[in-house]
């Protein structure tokens, strides 16, 4: 199941979805646009593994690049699935940042 523009769907999230923007807020926080045009918050500080330790680093954190829809960091050595920011994150219903 999975929510998409406030209506609730049975079955997985639909393939392909893309990241189009990433914009770093305060406290590890990130405004991600979707493929879908739907707008979320992702707290990267839930990220676990050394791989994510960077992102710790402010000046790492706040230059993010998307790459085919994917966030990246540190030059493409750091990367998280559409899928996962997607799950992992809660729909955005504030005002434009």
């Amino acid at each position: 199941m999975y929510v998409l523009n406030d209506i609730c769907y049975a079955g997985e999230m639909p393939e392909g979805i893309k990241v189009v923007e990433a914009k770093p807020l305060q406290g590890g926080m990130m405004l991600v646009t979707f493929s879908t045009g739907e707008k979320r918050l992702f707290d990267t500080t839930r990220l676990e593994g050394a791989a994510f330790a960077p992102l710790a680093d402010e000046r790492v954190f706040s230059h993010p690049v998307l790459f085919h829809g994917v966030i990246t960091w540190n030059n493409g050595q750091i990367d998280i699935a559409p899928e996962t920011v997607y799950q992992d994150s809660y729909a955005y219903e504030g005002v434009a940042i």
